[in-house]
């Protein structure tokens, strides 16, 4: 994934073109196809969304605590495995898009409220290595990185499962 740094509004407005983005490029879209793996080793477009749901509990709950505590120590969780424990991929497509609809427009109502000096503020991460400090925008532009990343992944899969 390309390391590009983005403004708080870059991050602000692909998180929210995210989920509409996710509905045109699935749109028309069986459920059957929505589970069809172009390859053995790829996910199908239901485990696509599964994923950033989960990334989106995880980063977005790092994001919560931070605004919540002074100095949080966040233990870290990865995504991957809260995909599995949360069961996201059983999930229909339709019922797993509008709960990360929701769950964004929760997100951008907290970000959208915050205070300059609000964003700057940071937790550390522990239990992936050496500990790290992330803040509030830190979570934000990673969580839209994160998402641009998968949207193009989304568009080969899409393209696949059309042929």
């Amino acid at each position: 994934m390309a390391r590009t740094t983005l403004t708080r509004e870059d991050a602000l407005t692909l998180l929210h073109e995210q989920p509409e983005r996710m509905a045109t490029l699935t749109g028309g879209l069986s459920p059957g196809q929505l589970r069809v793996r172009p390859a053995p080793d790829e996910w199908s477009a239901t485990e696509l969304l599964a994923h950033l749901r989960a990334c989106a509990d995880v980063w977005g709950a790092a994001i919560a605590t931070i605004l919540a505590e002074d100095q949080p120590r966040i233990r870290a969780v990865d995504p991957r495995t809260w995909m599995v424990q949360t069961g996201y991929p059983d999930l229909a497509f339709s019922d797993s898009l509008a709960a990360y609809r929701s769950q964004r427009n929760a997100l951008l109502a907290t970000l959208g409220a915050l205070q300059p000096e609000q964003w700057a503020r940071e937790a550390t991460v522990i239990g992936a290595g050496a500990p790290i400090q992330r803040s509030v925008l830190t979570f934000t532009t990673r969580l839209a990185r994160h998402e641009r990343t998968h949207m193009k992944q989304l568009a080969k899969i899409v393209a696949a499962v059309r042929r």
